[in-house]
């Protein structure tokens, strides 16, 4: 990654911690599913000790479920190796103000082992992997992430006292691109928008969707780390300013049979010069030979790298057809039903992976989308055929349709082991059948009311 200027340097910290106005360092990294996880510090006990040292974790944060329960078959953490640490390394050039969480500041770390190596499983880890293959090549990736989530009137702690049942959204009524209906929440999204803002986040706009009470916040686009650092800040963020409003925001992929979350990813590519690499104005559909493998790449990994885009059961809720969410593994210009969007010209020439949720981990996503780009590359794939019609109705391969599905493919693929390694594959896929293994064992409200007197 290029050097750039940190949102607030360690100098501005330290003046802001002598005044008085910062009093609080959180050190946090993304986990396995997506979460921010980490440590508050007193803030002049992190820039005389953790500013230099570090800190540590347990490393059963990566071997843990949704819940935080401890679950057996990861080979990094157990119960057999004791559950030991991973050290916590500030990257100072993540170091930002959280103006929602007043006088305190946020810092992204990676996890390295104490021998100062890598942990080759964590999220950020994985992706600066597939970076560095990247700048092999000399290239960089700009990404961006279209969030979308639900605002409902309820808190969290009602919501959950309430089994998620009976909730008030915001919107009583489809506000995709009105105005009114965004008004009727601004007071929310303006605070988001702008705490996001003071917090070094680009943000470009805000816009209802098509579910009663769903919206999304887009942000400027950036380089690839940069944005998934700060794509999980905002998640946080966002949750918290909700919160402190007295309301409750969800990613997940799929709430209800409406329409869901999704996050499309946008990615393109530029040399050391700065010049685009996926655009060419006499290639067809304004595309480069390398943007004709790299999105080729894309489809022949799609399927096998689905669980990286949709990770967890409720992920798969979303593909169904007609619903903006894609079923085909195909590609078009400027086509929504397909899994893969071609949009743009001349710098901003990309291609956009409509498969992510708003349950989607960033680093993992992005590093699948670089790996599978690679692969298109280095064996010159070529393109299929173009999809300019409705891609719901076309005879290209359908995505996973289960969790299961998904993780049988991740297991089995040569690729994924060629581009990640056994230790990330494995490690991925026995996040899989935790999270499979939970769905098979529970009794659902759907199985009750269907079965309690009828059956």
């Amino acid at each position: 990654m290029a050097d750039r200027t940190p949102p607030l340097s360690v100098d501005e910290l330290r003046r802001l911690v002598d005044a008085g106005e910062t009093d609080t360092v959180v050190l946090a990294f993304t986990d396995m599913q997506g979460r921010l996880q980490g440590k508050r510090f007193a803030a002049r006990f992190f820039l005389d000790d953790v500013l230099e040292n570090g800190t540590e974790g347990c490393n059963y944060l990566l071997a843990v479920d949704a819940d935080m329960n401890t679950v057996d078959g990861y080979a990094m953490a157990s119960w057999e190796r004791g559950y030991g640490d991973f050290a916590m390394r500030p990257d100072l050039s993540t170091l930002r103000r959280t103006p929602w969480n007043p006088g305190t500041a946020l810092v992204t770390a990676d996890l390295t082992w104490h021998d100062g190596s890598p942990v080759l499983a964590s999220p950020r880890q994985i992706l600066r992997r597939q970076l560095d293959r990247l700048a092999e090549r000399g290239w960089t990736a700009q990404v961006g992430t279209e969030l979308e989530f639900m605002v409902f009137k309820d808190s969290y702690e009602e919501a959950w006292n309430g089994g998620y049942r009976g909730l008030t959204p915001v919107n009583q009524y489809n506000v995709d691109y009105s105005v009114l209906g965004t008004g009727r929440v601004e007071p929310l999204l303006r605070r988001i928008r702008n705490e996001m803002g003071a917090a070094g986040l680009v943000v470009e706009s805000a816009k209802g969707e098509c579910n009663l009470g769903q919206h999304e916040i887009a942000f400027r686009y950036d380089e690839a780390l940069v944005t998934c650092d700060q794509h999980s800040v905002y998640k946080t963020g966002a949750k918290e300013i909700a919160a402190q409003e007295g309301m409750a925001l969800t990613f997940m992929a799929k709430y209800d049979e409406r329409e869901g979350n999704s996050c499309h990813i946008h990615l393109s590519l530029r040399d050391a010069a700065g010049r685009p690499v996926l655009a060419d104005d006499d290639g067809p559909y304004g595309m480069s030979d390398t943007m004709r493998h790299f999105l080729a790449g894309q489809l022949a990994a799609l399927r096998e790298f689905t669980l990286l885009y949709a990770p967890n059961i409720n992920s798969y809720k979303r593909f169904r057809p007609g619903s903006f969410a894609p079923t085909a593994v195909a590609w078009g210009p400027d086509n929504r039903t397909c899994a893969l969007r071609v949009v743009g010209h001349g710098r901003s020439h990309r291609f956009e992976n409509r498969l992510p949720g708003g349950d989607v981990n960033p680093y993992l996503a992005v590093a699948g989308m670089i790996a599978a780009g690679l692969h298109g590359v280095e064996n010159e794939l070529e393109l299929p055929e173009v999809c300019t019609g409705n891609a719901y109705a076309g005879d290209a391969r359908h995505v996973p349709a289960t969790l299961r599905e998904a993780a049988e493919l991740w297991g089995g693929s040569a690729l994924a082991r060629a581009a990640f390694g056994d230790e990330v594959v494995e490690h991925y896929l026995t996040m899989a059948r935790v999270e499979q293994e939970a769905y098979d064992t529970a009794v659902t409200d759907w199985e009750r009311y269907r079965s309690f007197e009828r059956m």
